[in-house]
């Protein structure tokens, strides 16, 4: 009996797993040399991705900023005409798959929006070479930098900043959840779940939040292959915490419910277990009223600020900083 259900279980996993497969979007076979213009950047292999420019009178530094999942370029508005008024460049873009790009909805294939943003780092600091070079990323964004800048110095970004990094790694989510995502994303790689009776409260902005349910360039329903491709991606980057060696710093909040308190303590753990982070001056902010949305949080002027004192390079601690060399953020954070 014993035999025949394992037989059984066996077989149907062979069935589903031979139904169907995530779909990509198409690869192009283009080889181009990647140029930069006012409202769009142009890949290596001709892809398009709109972008928008905040520059400052007098610029002392320069920003790319990526955006998260399902959204785009724009998320980074309020963020980028604070930061152009405080003296520095802000440059964000549509990555692959959202916003106003081609085949919109589709995960591209695998390490091209590393790829991109490599590339968009070159782009912009030959733009502007005498000023130093920031990255940040709001959560899928984050997840990108990680991915990107693990195992490898890039010389030319003096720092990444990490907004609530997407580091929800399938070992970290609950073993139906994984076995659900496994079975759907080879039977129904194109559904597009509702995500109703999961709903989560990713910001204190309501306003905002009404705003983004109106936007026509936010993604609203999303395919389960486009999800599988995240949590790969989420996977990789709670891995390259391991090895990110440039300096950093993360912000998170207390009460963000999408990015829970387990993987990013198992994630702050990786990049402590690396002495050499701690040598970059990596540290880690933790709000007590901040949700995923930091940067459209009703406090992100707060986040705002303790970004360009960042970039400053000051040695003034950052408004409710918990040191990672002591060990404060897991006394205060995950063991609390």
């Amino acid at each position: 009996m014993v035999f025949k259900i394992l037989f059984t279980t066996a077989t149907l996993l062979i069935l589903l797993s031979a139904c169907s497969s995530p779909k990509h979007q198409p690869i192009s076979t283009l080889t181009l040399i990647p140029s930069l213009s006012d409202d769009i950047a142009i890949m290596s292999d001709g892809y398009q991705l709109p972008l928008n420019r905040y520059i400052a009178e007098k610029p002392k530094a320069t920003i790319i900023a990526l955006h998260g999942f399902n959204d785009y370029r724009n998320a980074f508005t309020p963020l980028c005409h604070y930061l152009s008024n405080n003296n520095i460049n802000c440059y964000t873009y549509d990555q692959r798959g959202f916003g106003e790009t081609k085949h919109r909805g589709l995960w591209p294939k695998k390490g091209a929006l590393q790829n991109d943003l490599i590339t968009m780092t070159q782009l912009i600091k030959e733009k502007h070479p005498k000023l130093p070079l920031y990255v940040i990323g709001e959560s899928m964004g984050g997840a990108v930098i990680m991915t990107a800048f693990a195992d490898k110095q890039v010389t030319h970004v003096e720092g990444i900043g990490l907004l609530a990094p997407a580091v929800w790694a399938r070992h970290t989510q609950p073993w139906y959840q994984q076995l659900a995502l496994w079975i759907t994303v080879r039977i129904a790689p194109g559904w597009k779940p509702t995500g109703k009776g999961f709903e989560k409260i990713v910001s204190d902005n309501n306003e905002m939040l009404k705003e983004l349910s109106k936007d026509p360039l936010v993604i609203k329903g999303t395919r389960i292959d486009t999800i599988y491709g995240l949590t790969n991606l989420m996977d990789q980057a709670l891995e390259s915490a391991k090895t990110l060696s440039e300096k950093g710093v993360i912000f998170y909040g207390r009460k963000d419910e999408l990015i829970t308190k387990k993987p990013t303590c198992e994630m702050l753990g990786n990049i402590t277990s690396n002495e050499n982070n701690l040598s970059n001056n990596w540290r880690f902010v933790l709000y007590e009223e901040g949700y995923h949305m930091l940067s459209r949080d009703l406090q992100a002027e707060t986040v705002y600020q303790d970004l360009i004192t960042w970039i400053n390079n000051t040695t003034q601690s950052l408004s409710e900083e918990l040191s990672l060399s002591n060990g404060q953020w897991r006394t205060q954070y995950c063991d609390a």
